[in-house]
């Protein structure tokens, strides 16, 4: 007996011990990921988690800027069509074994594959033949893309692109392991058969738990990686992890509720980081093909009678200002008067009387139209959506609230589900206005409202075949344009990044991309009791 409980107590003092020696970061994922397949992941918060599993031929540093990856250096020729990129002799997967030239030409082909269904694929879309071969219309192997030995890869890009490095550091850019998916299929990316090449690999998925990573030991910089467990924690509302973050146990929340930052600012505000942040609030508009909704003239009324002034203001207190654009304020490749509503300075009053014209010119009398907004469930998208639906009574328009969990509700999205008006966000994936334009192209992924428009269509494509910088920015604003005009989008807010961060942590830096990869982190060192 008492041998047994010597072990056990031996047992449980090396347990401790271990545990010790562990630095655990806990941080928030928003929500559950749909999906660890970085060719079948659409949502920022899914790009918080792949950053830390997967490392693309380029990468972004603490500040957020682009830097080497997997690829330590390339070359751009001169007519700036073809990228050179030189890997690593000492990059490897999880398993040990080395990233390769010839896994980035799996990976690209394999989100081109139509069989893959990406809906990402198009991002891109700037690689010699990308568009053909997601079509169908070209087979793989005549993708711009080829491996010239092991640690070199070509990419041809069809017309030169500025963003072209910056668009590498998004999900699309990463690396599949080409033997997990051969032999696991749609199963490589349960815990047990993930293969990855980042600073972490994942340990174990627990929805609605947590996600635990672990660091990868055959990371190239492995050495330089300061946290060895990340535990991602789901939360649909922010309060709920800012309760964790006052017991000391959330080090990271993603975001504020905006009805709490009274309460933030006089009990936490040395923990709150807010800063520009790269994207658009928005509302999309469907209905059904005989709504009302699909008249032009109707969604430039609702657009008129909404207040950002008040949402920013008031409902979002603060932390968001008005837009009335869709593609942001400093938005590198563009035109600098760049379009706008043109009721952006009109009193709200006035914007009211013009928009109940415009609802009589298509035939809506008052009362006689009714939507649903739909959101994904947060406390500051509620509070939002109210204040929407109080705005549109003004106006003689009924509105009822359509509250969905939020992997539920972009899976509805994309699955192309009908709605009235859904409240979306667009974060850039590249400081560029096409990020933001080539949404709403009628055969974009995401162009969830179905609007389509040929003229606007053309102006996109023709963007993407331009070399002259100056015409091609005329080009994208003449598209934005077409878009302000007829409203399938109605753009809102444009938003900051709100986060609570310990006082433990150093290494996290505010950036306009919001990226805070956990290999750039560290915690203080505590004092022993």
């Amino acid at each position: 007996m008492y041998r047994r409980l010597l072990l056990a107590c031996t047992c449980l003092f090396s347990l401790a011990a271990n545990a010790l020696a562990d630095t655990v970061l806990n941080r928030d994922s928003g929500t559950d990921p749909a999906s660890l397949d970085q060719h079948h992941t659409t949502t920022v918060n899914e790009g918080y988690i792949l950053r830390d599993l997967y490392e693309g031929l380029v990468s972004f540093d603490g500040q957020g800027r682009v830097i080497a990856g997997v690829a330590k250096s390339w070359e751009t020729s001169p007519d700036g069509l073809t990228y050179i990129f030189h890997l690593r002799d000492n990059a490897k997967w999880s398993n040990g074994d080395p990233v390769t030239a010839s896994d980035f030409v799996y990976s690209f082909r394999r989100i081109m594959n139509p069989k893959t269904a990406a809906g990402y694929a198009s991002v891109l879309y700037p690689i010699k033949n990308a568009p053909q071969v997601n079509t169908g219309k070209l087979p793989l192997d005549q993708l711009g893309v080829e491996a010239m030995g092991d640690l070199t890869l070509k990419i041809t890009l069809t017309s030169p692109t500025p963003y072209f490095l910056s668009l590498l550091t998004h999900q699309t850019g990463y690396p599949v392991n080409p033997k997990a998916i051969e032999k696991y299929g749609d199963k490589f990316t349960l815990p047990v058969n993930i293969v990855t090449n980042g600073a972490y690999k994942l340990s174990s998925f627990t929805p609605n738990d947590k996600i635990t990573l672990k660091k990868n030991p055959y990371y190239w910089d492995a050495a330089t990686v300061k946290i060895d467990v990340v535990n991602w924690v789901p939360f649909e509302q922010p309060a709920s992890c800012m309760r964790r973050f006052e017991a000391k146990e959330m080090d990271i929340c993603g975001t504020v509720a905006a009805e709490q930052m009274d309460y933030i600012n006089a009990n936490l505000k040395p923990y709150l980081r807010i800063a520009p942040y790269f994207g658009i609030f928005y509302l999309s508009i469907k209905g059904e093909p005989n709504s009302k909704l699909r008249d032009q003239r109707v969604r430039q009324a609702i657009s008129m009678v909404i207040d950002r002034k008040f949402l920013a203001e008031q409902i979002r207190r603060g932390m968001m200002l008005p837009s009335y654009a869709i593609v942001p304020s400093g938005t590198k490749n563009y035109v600098t008067d760049s379009p706008q509503l043109p009721y952006a300075n009109q009193d709200i009053l006035d914007r009211e009387d013009t928009a109940k014209t415009l609802l009589e010119e298509a035939g809506v009398a008052p009362g006689s139209l009714s939507v649903k907004l739909r959101y994904a469930t947060t406390v500051n998208n509620k509070n939002t959506m109210v204040a929407i639906a109080d705005m549109l009574k003004n106006i003689g328009i009924n509105a009822e609230q359509d509250e969905v969990e939020g992997v539920t509700y972009f899976n509805y999205l994309q699955e192309k589900g009908m709605y009235d008006l859904a409240y979306q966000a667009w974060i850039g994936d590249f400081n560029d206005p096409y990020s933001f334009l080539s949404l709403f192209t009628s055969d974009s992924y995401f162009n969830y409202s179905d609007w389509s428009n040929k003229e606007y269509d053309a102006l996109i494509a023709r963007s993407a075949t331009i070399t002259d910088a100056k015409l091609r920015a005329e080009i994208l604003a003449d598209a934005e344009r077409i878009l302000l005009r007829e409203v399938p989008v109605i753009p809102l807010l444009a938003p900051s990044s709100q986060a609570l961060v310990s006082d433990t942590i150093e290494g996290y830096s505010d950036n306009v991309m919001n990226v805070h990869a956990t290999r750039w982190l560290s915690l203080k060192k505590k004092m022993q009791q």
